[in-house]
């Protein structure tokens, strides 16, 4: 992971920074071992001085130089000037990221590290996001990209780019169910006391916020459907449950997790047909049955559609312990 900073690094970078600190650099070894081996490379030679900023101090053992030899580069921001004053990012970072690319890694950036994936030409011709109060200005300045400021995250296979502050965890969440699984990246989540996914996008938080409605009336409810994922279930079937209309049960529930209760629905079948896939040797037919997908054929469809791989596949990739 780059540290860009040159001083003073502000609170909401040292978040940011963080964030893959705590997922990647604690290792889990009951969850997967080995884990990931996490090193941060600072812009100056190591040894040369401390990042300092917030009354902290941080060392760096590892400098650009190292980047070309990672399996995956994480860029968690740029200094501000870079971003809203147009202050030509360091040539020497540059040169850098565009060699680990070329080098075969993974590229990843947090909320305006896009710009440096951006100016190194990594992300032209590729659907990429940033934390939406900059996608106007990553857009206007690198046409060749194509933004989305609706997503939390946006996953283009070896170069992925997520929205600011905690859209950055749920990206760090994502590469892990990538790597190791759904099973390993829901406990991981559990111990850090967060979803393991977050339904919806950036569009739920851009000027209008999260609505101010009291929704512990849901839970009960999705805790109710959850238990019956096997079943045939409808908007119906859960408004009678939570005893609301069917009007007003889709209103609160796409307001509490910004997509429509069928869309919440798939996703939850989905988690649960990955659940079965890693933790049995159930048929694919049969787990597409306790999913509530129904046919092999049907869990397979969207499976491809909203994965991007089979069953089959996945189930090779994260094979049942």
């Amino acid at each position: 992971m780059v540290v860009t900073e040159e001083i003073h690094l502000p609170s909401w970078d040292l978040y940011e920074l963080s964030i893959p600190c705590t997922v990647f650099g604690k290792p889990q070894p009951d969850l997967a071992d080995p884990w990931y081996d996490l090193r941060l490379c600072g812009m100056r030679e190591p040894g040369s001085g401390a990042y300092e900023g917030a009354g902290l101090s941080l060392h760096t053992a590892y400098g650009l130089a190292d980047l070309v030899d990672a399996d995956t580069v994480i860029v968690p921001s740029v200094p501000d000037p870079c971003v809203d004053e147009g202050r030509p990012l360091p040539p020497e970072l540059i040169t850098a990221l565009r060699r680990a690319h070329d080098a075969g890694a993974r590229m990843i950036s947090l909320c305006t590290g896009a710009f440096a994936l951006a100016e190194a030409g990594i992300l032209d011709g590729r659907r990429a996001t940033a934390h939406w109060l900059h996608t106007a200005q990553l857009a206007a300045r690198y046409p060749k990209v194509r933004v989305d400021d609706s997503v939390l995250y946006v996953d283009d296979g070896d170069v992925l780019t997520s929205a600011g502050l905690t859209a950055g965890l749920d990206l760090c969440l994502h590469l892990v169910r990538r790597d190791l699984g759904a099973h390993v990246a829901n406990q991981l989540a559990r111990r850090m006391v967060v979803p393991a996914h977050r339904t919806g996008g950036q569009a739920q938080f851009i000027e209008q916020p999260v609505p101010a409605t009291d929704d512990r009336g849901l839970a009960p409810v999705l805790d109710w459907a959850r238990e019956h994922l096997d079943r045939p279930l409808t908007v119906e079937d859960l408004a009678r449950q939570a005893a609301m209309s069917p009007r007003t049960l889709y209103r609160r529930l796409q307001a509490a997790t910004g997509v429509t209760p069928l869309q919440w629905l798939l996703n939850q079948r989905l988690r649960r047909a990955q659940g079965l896939l890693e933790s049995t040797d159930l048929p694919i037919s049969r787990i597409g049955e306790l999913s509530g997908l129904g046919t092999a054929n049907n869990l397979r469809h969207h499976f491809l559609k909203q994965i991007g791989v089979s069953p089959s596949d996945y189930r090779r990739a994260f094979p049942p312990a």
